[in-house]
C-alpha cells in the first residue's frame, strides 16, 4: 500500500479520558481515527504520520497500545522512518513512565517527533477515581484538536 497523506490517530483508553482526547484530536479532515486494537501494518504504511493517545497504566504503556506496537513493530521496521509523530498521555499524576517507553519504540521505528510530548494529569489517586470514567475539560479538547490541526496542516503542506 502506497504511503497517503493522512494522519493516523491511534488510541487506547480505559476511562474514556484518551478516547475522548483522540476524537478531538482526529477532528480534523486528513485525520484518521482507530482504537490500537485494529491497527495493522498496512494502516501504519499508509499513513503519513502518527499521533498516539493512550493512558499510563501502572507506570508504562497500556497494555492494548503495547500490544499494537508489539504485533506490527517488525512488519513497519525499515518502511516508516522519518514520518511524524506526536504523543497525548493521560494519567493518574505522572505519565513519564508511559511517555519514554512510547519515546524509545519511535526512535526505533525512527519516527519524528514533530511536537513536545503532551501529558494530561488527571490527579486520580484513590482506587475509586483511577477507575473512574473522565472527561477531559474542554480546553484540553480544544488542544488536542488543534494538535490534529497542526499535525494534518503539517503533512499537507509538506512541513514535516
Amino acid at each position: 500500500m502506497e504511503e497517503d497523506r493522512t494522519l493516523l490517530v491511534i488510541w487506547h483508553s480505559r476511562t474514556g479520558a484518551s478516547e475522548k482526547m483522540a476524537r478531538a484530536a482526529s477532528n480534523a479532515p486528513g485525520a484518521q481515527l482507530i482504537e490500537a486494537r485494529h491497527v495493522t501494518s498496512a494502516d501504519l504504511i499508509a499513513a503519513a504520520g502518527y499521533l498516539f493517545v493512550c493512558p499510563e497504566n501502572l507506570a508504562a504503556l497500556s497494555g492494548a497500545m503495547k500490544e499494537m506496537f508489539d504485533v506490527n513493530y517488525y512488519p513497519v521496521l525499515g518502511q516508516i522512518e522519518g514520518r511524524p509523530y506526536a504523543t497525548i498521555i493521560a494519567a493518574g499524576s505522572d505519565g513519564e513512565g508511559a511517555q519514554r517507553q512510547l519515546d524509545r519504540i519511535a526512535k526505533g521505528w525512527r519516527l519524528r517527533r514533530v511536537a513536545e510530548p503532551w501529558i494530561v494529569n488527571f490527579s486520580a489517586q484513590s482506587p475509586e477515581a483511577i477507575q473512574s470514567e473522565k472527561t477531559p475539560s474542554p480546553e484540553t479538547l480544544k488542544h488536542c484538536q488543534e494538535l490534529g490541526v497542526a499535525m494534518v496542516e503539517g503533512l499537507l503542506t509538506g512541513v514535516f
